[in-house]
């Protein structure tokens, strides 16, 4: 490790001046942990602009997360202007020991209104170039990844668009059918937003969102691995239909993520945390408190092998928004790693 990023890899490498060695033991070591949807931790929300932004950066890096993408939720064109020129600074100017920001996960606000779940619906419209471009200041760089709902009006100009800048489209908060699905990833969507989650659901004569995400092997998959957002089974009927390169753990996390029970804010909505579930007085599900070390744990425990665990914590989340060094063990790749013992126990993290 050399200024907070993996120097070489190989073997018989020579210790430089101010290196030490470690001698792992047998325990084993992983590249950090990507995370390409989380909207908080640790009570600091994307939302809340730059110093925010730069505690969860700080927050999630002591728990091994290397590289994540701050995701905004349903505002104002303004606020969610600002929202990601907060974004956009800490990525331009990274935090030291934190985990890096590789552009913003813009969530909103181009979703149906029949599956909002934790959105707020009244800034919903229809997906518009011009209005993105004043949501990012003018700088679609700092936007990594979009979800939009692709039955909206404008949508297959608006993906043929965004995707040319270099901007991953998302399918998500949507209520298209398995046929609009297969259209937006032949318009250029890539990735569909915690499959299963807040679109239509699988019906054997109409398959839906996940239906048609489960076979099209253009997409790849978010899963939130929590145990409550999907049974076991869906997370394992996921993994075998896509395989370890398209099925992306993700954490989907707000403020109280982290934190103790209670109540706590996402969207400017009331959530309340209890068990381990985020929820709104209502009872729709609220994001979650998951972090990416309790994903993989959790992959483990529901019989997914551990290199595939692995991967889709890391690798497959970064190929998912064609990030090539995090996520990897080799040179140029973030830090921190992560420290496991041979029976999966979490030993740390290495920077």
């Amino acid at each position: 490790m050399h200024h907070g990023r993996v120097h070489e890899v190989g073997q018989g490498l020579a210790n430089g001046l101010y290196e030490d060695a470690i001698d792992l033991g047998g325990d084993f070591l992983l590249p950090g942990f990507v995370d390409v949807h989380i909207h908080a931790f640790k009570g600091k929300d994307a939302m809340q602009g730059e110093v925010a932004v730069r505690s969860m950066s700080r927050e999630l890096f002591r728990e091994g997360v290397a590289a994540f993408l701050p995701t905004t939720m349903s505002a104002s064109v303004q606020d969610t202007a600002a929202a990601v020129d907060g974004i956009r600074r800490v990525m331009e100017q990274p935090e030291h020991n934190g985990a890096r920001v590789l552009g913003a996960h813009m969530e909103a606000p181009f979703l149906a209104e029949s599956k909002c779940g934790a959105q707020v619906k009244a800034h919903f419209m229809d997906p518009d170039m011009d209005a993105f471009l004043q949501m990012c200041g003018g700088r679609p760089e700092a936007v990594r990844l979009i979800t939009l709902a692709p039955e909206r009006a404008g949508s297959e100009a608006f993906i043929r668009a965004v995707t040319k800048l270099g901007v991953h489209v998302s399918i998500g908060h949507t209520a298209a059918t398995a046929e609009q699905v297969h259209r937006a990833a032949d318009w250029g969507a890539t990735h569909v937003t915690h499959t299963f989650n807040a679109q239509t659901p699988l019906h054997h004569r109409e398959p839906g969102v996940p239906g048609a995400a489960l076979v099209d092997d253009r997409l790849f998959t978010e899963m939130i691995c929590d145990g409550i957002h999907l049974h076991p089974d869906v997370v394992r009927l996921m993994v075998r239909a896509k395989g370890v390169g398209r099925a992306v753990a993700i954490t989907d996390a707000m403020e109280a993520a982290g934190m103790p029970d209670g109540q706590y804010s996402l969207g400017g909505q009331a959530v309340y945390v209890q068990g381990g579930e985020a929820r709104l007085a209502d009872g729709t599900l609220a994001g979650s408190v998951l972090t990416m070390r309790k994903a993989f744990e959790n992959l483990l425990r529901w019989g997914i092998r551990p290199e595939d665990a692995a991967a889709m914590c890391t690798s497959t989340p970064a190929d998912a928004i064609g990030e090539k060094l995090a996520g990897r063990l080799a040179a140029g790749a973030p830090a921190p790693l992560t420290r496991w013992s041979r029976d999966w126990q979490w030993k740390g993290i290495l920077a």
